[in-house]
Order: C-alpha cells, then structure tokens, then sequence
C-alpha cells in the first residue's frame, strides 16, 4: 500500500517549460479539489496525469486552459504567464475536452472551417486546413457528414482534429478514449503517438494505466487533487524490474485460504485481487507446482495460473494504495455517462 506522501525530488522544472504549473489550489465549496499541485512539461514531451476519477485531472486541464479560475498557484504557457495573458496563451495551445464541443448540426467540414475561424485563419487557409486534417484522421469519406451522424470514435478523432486545426504547439488531451471501442481506441492513440513524434508537446489525462504506459515519457500520479509522485517511465518501473508475478484464478479463495497461503510459502508476497483471483510476488523466480498442489489440498480449484511481467499497474498500485481494478471501474461508468464527472 502506498503512504500517498508527495515524492519532490522527481517534480522538475524545466529552465525553459512549455507548460508550468506551481502551487495550483482549487476549493469547490467544501471539495478540494487541487492542494498545491506542482508540474512542468518539456517542450516537445509527452507528459501524463494518471489518476482515478475525481483525482483531479479534469479540472487541472480545465484550469491550464482557461476555462476556470484557480483560487492560487501560477501557471505558464511558453513563458507567457496564463492568469496575467490568457487569451495570447490559448492561441498556443489546442484543447481535446473529455466531452465533444462540436456541433452535432454542422459537418465534419464545416466544424473544422469553424473553428478555423474562431482562431482568426483565413477562409482559404481553414478550407485547407479542414480538408488537410479529415485526410490525416481518417475522416474524408464523413467531410460532408453531419457530426450528430458520426459514431463515438469518429466524434473522438474529430474532436482532436478540431484542437489542432490552427497547428498549436502544445495539445491538451482530457481522456481521449474513455466510452468508445477497442478498435477506435486504437486508432486515436496511434494519431496521438503521430502528433507527437511530428514534436507536438501533449499533456494527457487519463485513467488507463496501459494507455499511460505506451503513450507518455513522464508521468504523475494525481490522487485526491494531490501529485504524489512524478518521474520518467523508465524510472517508475526501475524498481519492479526482476521482480517475479504470479496471477491464480481459484475457487473458492476466501480470507482464510490466503492466510495459509502466506504461512506455508513465508518467502512470498501474496495479494488478493478479488473474490476468486491472487497475485504472489517475489524477487526469486517462482515455482508454480507446489502453490497448485496446496490448492489440490485445501479442496481449491485452480482455473488459472499464469506468470506475468511487472508493469506500471504494480507501481501504481504500490504508490498509491488505489486498486488498479477501481480505475477501471471508473472508466466502465464514464463510458455508460458519456465521459461525465
């Protein structure tokens, strides 16, 4: 379990940040919903807010990009401090909300000439522009579609289209695949992984560990509207490397079968995912046969056993004491909402 003590020593500030973000507070009457959150983002990096629902995220990207007040803290865009010029920092930065801001009455087309014109682009230039990004995301054949027409996915895509029609430098993406498909999800986090290896800056939330994982180069771990550890992936998963994982599905696996557990096998660390489902941990490699032969003997059916590589859900899970399982949850109730908080 995790202490949830802040880990600073790993929260640089960048000398020259593209995003900048010191002591950000917000009360929501009796919520607090940000205590002192404190990040920055190099020019050109892929940065991550991982969290569960009601961590936080939302409204951190809803603050960075102008659309609510913090009540303290400081944030930049490029140098440009955000509260003192905050129309001069929206025009470089592109927005993905967690809900669609399109218009369901207007074309593909047409919403992305739109909001070419609310960036001030001229009409040759957003018509360009337009077509240029239906080509890009895989929208052409749905250009002259109306938006209400379009499945989720292609609502999502569209959407990111929108926030790069005037070709910012850095995009803010608010849990770009939460409520679509497996196939769709794909698809956006490949378009993503291309904007940002063309040296888009992107800061993501999101509450899919595996999303968090494949995706960004740094990562925070925001709980409770606090950042409780912030590092490089490779440095998050540094300490789980050579680390040896067991997954058993067994029934029935009650308080008292894994009490023994630990008992018999002292060695090693056992934790219970479930009503039916253990994890055992150990830094030794791990020998299957005798654990199933102590299930044989407690009259426990063993459905599956497998052997599994360490990843950032362990880390996750370590550091803040949240279940992975529960983000998941999370995410199975905004996609039934719509991606509502």
């Amino acid at each position: 379990m995790g202490t949830q003590t802040p880990n600073r020593t790993q929260d640089r500030q960048e000398p020259n940040a593209a995003i900048r973000v010191s002591g950000l507070t917000k009360r929501f009457g009796s919520v607090q919903a940000l205590a002192g959150v404190e990040f920055s983002v190099a020019p050109g990096e892929f940065f991550g807010l991982l969290g569960p629902n009601g961590a936080g995220k939302t409204t951190t990207i809803r603050i960075l990009t102008g659309l609510s007040r913090p009540d303290e803290g400081a944030i930049s865009i490029n140098e440009m401090d955000c509260r003192a010029n905050p129309k001069a920092a929206q025009r470089m930065i592109g927005v993905v909300p967690d809900e669609s801001n399109l218009y369901p009455e207007l074309t593909g087309y047409q919403n992305l000439c739109f909001c070419g014109a609310l960036y001030g682009m001229k009409k040759q230039e957003r018509e360009a522009r337009a077509s240029e990004l239906l080509e890009t995301f895989g929208l052409s054949h749905a250009a002259h579609r109306l938006f209400a027409g379009y499945s989720k996915g292609m609502k999502r895509r569209l959407t990111i289209a929108a926030g790069m029609v005037h070709s910012p430098d850095i995009l803010f993406l608010d849990e770009p695949t939460t409520g679509i498909d497996v196939a769709s999800a794909r698809q956006i986090r490949q378009l993503i992984q291309n904007l940002h290896e063309q040296g888009t800056t992107i800061l993501l939330t999101t509450h899919y560990i595996e999303e968090a994982e494949r995706l960004c180069e740094r990562i925070a771990f925001i709980v409770n509207g606090r950042i409780i550890k912030t590092d490089k992936l490779e440095n998050l998963l540094a300490p789980v490397r050579g680390r040896h994982i067991l997954r058993i599905a067994a029934h029935p696996l009650s308080d008292g079968i894994v009490q023994r557990l630990r008992k018999e096998f002292g060695e090693l660390e056992f934790v219970k995912l479930g009503n039916d489902a253990l994890q055992v941990q150990s830094n030794n490699p791990l020998s299957i046969g005798p654990m199933v032969r102590f299930f044989e003997e407690q009259n426990v059916v063993v459905t599956e056993a497998r052997k599994i590589q360490p990843s950032l859900e362990d880390v996750f899970v370590e550091t803040t004491g949240i279940e992975a399982q529960l983000l998941r949850q999370d995410g199975r109730q905004r996609g039934m909402k719509g991606g509502a908080k």
